[in-house]
């Protein structure tokens, strides 16, 4: 995937992680695109490791995929911020 692709899905998916865990207000615009990269990155692991694939590509499933670890990096960061 090229990069200019990999940071628009991250961008997108780190924003809507943000908007589902609340902590859009507080990110911007940059710190929505790194949670989605990080959120990219964890959800392929997770995922890879029950036996799916993980971020194929440009279209909605890894989409999905990064949503899902964006909001584990969140959850994971407001236990850690807490503790």
């Amino acid at each position: 995937m090229g990069i200019i692709a990999f940071l628009v899905l991250g961008g997108i998916a780190g924003w809507i992680a943000s908007m589902v865990m609340g902590t859009d207000a507080s990110q911007g615009i940059v710190g929505n695109v790194i949670v989605g990269i990080v959120g990219a990155l964890i959800g392929g692991l997770v995922f890879n490791m029950f036996g799916s694939v993980g971020v194929t590509g440009f279209n909605l499933y890894s989409l999905i995929v990064a949503v899902i670890g964006a909001v584990v990096a969140l959850w994971i960061l407001r236990i850690a911020r807490t503790a």
